[in-house]
């Protein structure tokens, strides 16, 4: 029954997405929001752009992915790390926590330029961006896991004379490992929007670039096959994290 019921959303979301196009590529979107076609291309002229530059845009592709993957692994495990500090010595860990949260406002779109300065124009400066932007998320999420524990879960540990070494690996680690995957969709997303943001600004490569560039040319329907491209690589990271989640914690709720 619940195998039904997902593939009954699944082609819900399917048949409203091909609606949504067709209504597009008819001119529905331009008369609703009175755009002119040279403004928002046809998906029929985006399928072609995309299709024409396919070698070019794997190219680009291949190198905001590196930067956004580096990042997101290299985020995710100083915010993990920074977790477990906080938890285990709460004094010393506490003011971390709250300078990576504190960070973590700031303006993605301020902050990449600053970057690029410190680090320069190759793939360093965009990983360091990423990395930054993806440590909060995975710190906040994990010290959750790790620090909200299940009524008299710790207790019953206690009981049995269990030391901290024991806790942490029996209790406060499996109970984070809902919240660790949680960090982690986050982290596919804002990942790679970081990357794309920082190619925006000082890069001659990625997709950032790329769509900076074709815009300036007003090459709209170029522009938006990048759009896609990157949309595509979003939704392919989330789902690689969404299938690792369904076979990491088969026991949790969420995957009943």
């Amino acid at each position: 029954m619940e195998k039904i019921r997902h593939v009954s959303n699944l082609l819900i979301a399917i048949v409203f997405g091909i609606l949504v196009i067709l209504f597009w590529q008819e001119g529905g979107l331009h008369a609703v929001l009175r755009l002119k076609p040279y403004q928002l291309p046809l998906p029929k002229e985006i399928i072609a752009a995309l299709v024409d530059n396919f070698a070019v845009i794997m190219v680009h592709t291949r190198y905001t992915m590196i930067e956004a993957l580096t990042g997101i692994i290299l985020g995710s495990c100083a915010g993990f790390l920074l977790a477990v500090i906080t938890t285990v010595y709460p004094k010393w860990g506490g003011g971390g926590l709250t300078l990576v949260t504190a960070f973590n406002a700031i303006p993605m779109i301020a902050m990449a330029p600053i970057m690029n300065n410190w680090f320069g124009m190759d793939m360093g400066s965009k990983t360091a961006v990423v990395t930054m932007f993806t440590m909060a998320p995975m710190a906040i999420n994990a010290y959750r896991g790790l620090s909200v524990l299940r009524p008299f879960a710790l207790d019953l540990m206690h009981s049995y004379a269990a030391d901290k070494k024991t806790i942490f690996l029996k209790l406060r680690l499996p109970n984070c490992i809902p919240n660790v995957m949680t960090a982690m969709k986050i982290n596919t997303t804002v990942g790679l929007m970081a990357a794309i943001i920082s190619e925006f600004f000082v890069s001659h490569h990625g997709i950032g670039f790329e769509l900076s560039t074709v815009l300036k040319l007003s090459q709209m329907s170029l522009g938006w096959a990048y759009i896609v491209d990157s949309a595509i690589c979003g939704i392919m990271l989330y789902g690689i994290v969404s299938v690792v989640e369904r076979y990491a914690i088969k026991w949790h709720a969420s995957q009943r």
